[in-house]
């Protein structure tokens, strides 16, 4: 009797976690499906399309996130920590500072990283001690792929994090007002050639100064 109890115990553990489950795997596709649609449409896409893009309802997706501020702080907050397990990441990946550097700059691209900057002018609270701390994590890794490969000599000197963070904004977000639904296939392209410019010797000199990470929490 008790093998048969500890059984159906079981079994009704194993019903009750899958809600969960499916709810965390729901709150995800709505994450994804809303970074990819931010890219695509801008910060002030319906709602309703973002659902349909995820494949939830209505009601799943305001039941995690009852307005567009949630979704926004969630977006960003997912993109700045993605984003830096892929600077971690190159590091561990490449033994050449340059190498680990260029390897990043593709990976953020691929994690949306563009999304950020229109997100960041939207109506949500952007020092949320959450967010920060993510900025800060991330600001960190991209300062240290930076410092290593200007240290090696294989970054050119004229440049500074900004310069970096900046570009990878620019160049991996459609023109505004114009939706680019196959940006993918220049992204990469123009990244390289970006990234041929940082590597030293400089071909060329820079006008103005480098951007620096002070210069972008500026501009905010």
């Amino acid at each position: 009797m008790k093998t048969v109890t500890d059984t159906d115990t079981c079994v009704v553990r194993r019903r009750a976690s899958r809600p969960r489950a499916d709810a965390l795997r729901n709150r995800e596709r709505i994450v994804t499906a809303a970074r990819e649609m931010f890219v695509e449409f801008g910060p002030d896409v319906p709602l309703d399309e973002v659902a349909r893009r995820a494949g939830v309802g209505n009601a799943t997706l305001y039941r995690n996130f009852p307005d567009r501020a949630a979704l926004t702080h969630e977006v960003v907050l997912a993109v700045t920590s993605r984003t830096t397990d892929r600077a971690e990441e190159a590091v561990a990946a490449e033994s050449d500072p340059f190498a680990a550097l260029s390897h990043f700059v593709h990976a953020a691209a691929d994690e949306r990283i563009g999304a950020l900057c229109p997100l960041l002018s939207g109506s949500f609270d952007k020092n949320h001690p959450e967010l920060l701390a993510e900025r800060r994590r991330l600001e960190e890794a991209v300062e240290g792929l930076v410092e290593r490969a200007m240290t090696a000599g294989r970054l050119r000197t004229d440049i500074a994090v900004g310069d970096v963070l900046v570009a990878l904004s620019q160049l991996t977000r459609p023109l505004p007002g114009i939706a680019c639904l196959d940006i993918d296939r220049f992204t990469h392209r123009h990244l390289q050639l970006f990234l041929d410019g940082l590597e030293a010797p400089a071909r060329s000199v820079l006008p103005g100064s480098a951007a620096t990470l002070e210069d972008l929490r500026r501009g905010h």
